[in-house]
């Protein structure tokens, strides 16, 4: 996927391109890998890679606020079976009014 801002629109109204595209820079070659471009958001391990690296490296939250923040995107997105990293990340900051912290 590379029109990742395409993705975003399906679950929020008004997207910040350049948090976008911060975020594509922070996951950088991730992006390439076909596992490593999505989130499972109910594997725990998964859910503490995200919250020890991008919650707290870029957006600044603590492990109780990232995990809320992983689990609301995860619910924002539904039943989509491919959660695109980036797409989570996104409403993480969103949802946690860090978009800021990426810009």
């Amino acid at each position: 996927m590379s029109d990742y801002a395409a993705d975003i629109k399906k679950y929020t109204s008004n997207v910040n391109q350049a948090a976008v595209d911060a975020i594509v820079k922070y996951c950088g070659i991730a992006l390439k890998g076909k596992d490593s471009q999505y989130v499972a958001t109910k594997d725990p391990a998964e859910v503490k890679r995200v919250v020890d690296g991008f919650a707290a490296k870029k957006l600044g939250l603590d492990a109780k606020a990232a995990e809320a923040a992983v689990k609301a995107a995860g619910e924002k997105m539904g039943q989509d079976k491919t959660k695109s990293r980036v797409t989570v990340y996104y409403l993480m900051a969103e949802s946690t009014k860090t978009l800021g912290k990426l810009v």
